[in-house]
């Protein structure tokens, strides 16, 4: 059985995910609460399989050891420090990555 690692969420990743939050509820409460729990259910994955996410295209996030998990629309940056999973960024497929990262 793979080791089990720990998750810690950046600052900038929580409050990307708060805006996201915020942005979905004022057009649907309930499909908020979903997408929290489906974000919980698949980056909680990532505590046994921080492989999961694939290498990104970018590289200068490629050098820098990044990986990309997907959301639906949204990218989940992570990076892999030993046993801690650092999750640094949740942003929509559709913005200019450069700019934000």
């Amino acid at each position: 059985m793979p080791s089990r690692r720990s998750l810690r969420y950046l600052q900038a990743a929580q409050d990307d995910l708060v805006s996201i939050l915020d942005w979905i509820a004022l057009d649907s409460p309930s499909r908020a609460a979903a997408f929290v729990q489906t974000v919980d259910k698949r980056i909680g994955r990532l505590e046994a399989h921080p492989e999961m996410g694939r290498v990104p295209r970018n590289d200068k996030l490629k050098k820098l050891g990044y990986r990309v998990l997907m959301l639906g629309n949204f990218l989940v940056f992570y990076l892999v420090r030993g046993s801690m999973i650092e999750i640094h960024r949740v942003i929509h497929g559709s913005k200019n990555l450069e700019d934000i990262l």
